[in-house]
């Protein structure tokens, strides 16, 4: 009995422990494979979640307006496997952007790769459903 008792309140706690939720997409459903953009910024931030990375950069138009852009990439461990690391990409570092636009036409995109200041690459795409292929 204690152990059946055990089990159905182990069962009820865990039902109200809070649950972080994130909606996985595939590429199609919120980038157009048909956009496709480059952009060259400076980078303010690097997020390492899951499921995805993302680059967080600031994009000076030619008439001079900044836009700050989000590029989505791959799973952080995915980029890990890659060669990356959380030092890849400091705050400030000047880099190139190609990738595809957001279907809604927001500064977002999925990124494909990175070029930095010396000319090196960084792959940054994400594999998901509908996502080009390399």
């Amino acid at each position: 009995m204690n152990t059946r008792l055990s089990a159905i309140l182990t069962l009820f706690l865990t039902a109200l422990l809070p649950v972080e939720t994130s909606a996985h997409h595939s590429f199609a459903s919120e980038f157009d494979i048909n956009k496709p953009v480059e952009l060259e910024g400076v980078v303010t931030r690097m997020e390492w979640s899951n499921p995805h990375a993302w680059v967080h950069i600031e994009v000076t138009t030619g008439e001079g307006e900044k836009q700050q852009w989000m590029v989505e990439g791959g799973a952080p461990n995915a980029l890990v496997r890659r060669g990356w690391n959380r030092n890849s990409l400091p705050s400030g570092t000047p880099i190139k952007v190609l990738g595809y636009r957001a279907r809604d036409g927001s500064f977002r995109a999925n990124g494909t790769n990175i070029t930095l200041p010396d000319g090196s690459q960084l792959f940054v795409g994400s594999s998901g459903a509908g996502a080009p292929t390399q």
